[in-house]
């Protein structure tokens, strides 16, 4: 499908809400933090956690912050991206679960607070983190982190908007999330939290990439050029298949470390589900279970996989 060459809207945009009753509860605040995203940042820290006690590193409480780093992170990242898609309009016409500021229900500004909440959170971790790990420069990676998140769909020239989405989360949430989470507790790296690494990556974008398929008519539309605009429908379907498959093989070098990692090779009915609705042509709402299938693909094999390498 050809992407519209038309730029994304800018400036403050109508939300649908002309008379001025926001009418949010906190159900509807619950789904704006889109809890079937959070497996994005639960996945990195088990992984990461594995991979520090596998070298002898583990400390339960650094697991902790790093946690809440990554939970206010991708709670953050979500709000800002509800705030600035609904303020440009590209959520004006989508088909996944209606969005704050696009569906009118609550305050712009409200939800962008409540980004900005989520990343002062996350900072705030981030740096108790860094000073617990004796690595200041790490508030720098964190801060970088934070920029990262709001960028994504805000500013001016949103890199989202630019099929770089994938890109970002995959080093974000794939490598800083979980090489980050094993430095702070072991002060070293190794090559199983490296397989970890890439393989939480490539399903974290998988995650993203299933999401951006579902809404490419609506995106091409309003001119939010997502990756999966950018390569078509059936290139980025493609794509998403090959992200899904490769923990499979990364599983295959970790357990050089660990035989029971083989034990994570559970992950991969969730994921040939994953993949079967995919490539079968699902379009719209139909994609919507395959971001859990997904999150839930990705969460047990780092949980697995981390087990594993602490039981070696």
């Amino acid at each position: 499908m050809s992407a519209s060459k038309s730029a994304p809207h800018s400036g403050a945009h109508s939300t649908g809400n002309s008379t001025g009753n926001y009418s949010a509860t906190a159900q509807d605040w619950l789904e704006g933090a889109r809890p079937h995203t959070w497996a994005n940042a639960f996945a990195p820290v088990v992984a990461g956690t594995g991979a520090a006690f596998g070298i002898d590193g583990g400390h339960v409480g650094r697991a902790l912050l790093a946690l809440i780093v990554a939970w206010a992170l991708i709670i953050g990242v979500n709000y800002a991206n509800d705030y600035s898609d609904g303020i440009r309009g590209t959520d004006d016409d989508r088909t996944g679960p209606q969005r704050l500021t696009g569906g009118g229900l609550a305050r712009p500004q409200q939800v962008k607070l409540a980004a900005f909440g989520a990343f002062a959170v996350a900072g705030l971790a981030g740096i108790a983190l860094s000073f617990a790990a004796h690595a200041w420069w790490l508030i720098l990676v964190g801060a970088l982190c934070i920029a990262g998140a709001w960028f994504y769909t805000g500013g001016k020239n949103p890199y989202g908007y630019r099929g770089l989405g994938e890109v970002a989360v995959f080093i974000f949430f794939g490598l800083v999330a979980v090489l980050g989470t094993e430095f702070t507790q072991a002060g070293r790296l190794s090559w199983s939290g490296l397989a970890l690494a890439v393989g939480i990556g490539a399903m974290s974008s998988g995650v993203n990439l299933v999401n951006n398929i579902r809404d490419i008519p609506s995106d091409a539309e309003t001119g939010k050029i997502t990756l999966a605009v950018r390569l078509g429908n059936e290139k980025a379907r493609l794509l998403f298949t090959l992200l899904l498959l490769l923990p499979f093989l990364l599983t295959i070098g970790i357990a050089f470390s660990s035989w029971l990692a083989l034990i994570g090779l559970v992950y991969f009915p969730f994921a040939l589900r994953a993949i079967r609705t995919v490539n079968r042509g699902a379009q719209g709402p139909k994609l919507i279970p395959v971001l859990g299938l997904t999150g839930r693909a990705m969460l047990l094999w780092a949980i697995i996989e981390a087990a594993a390498l602490i039981l070696v």
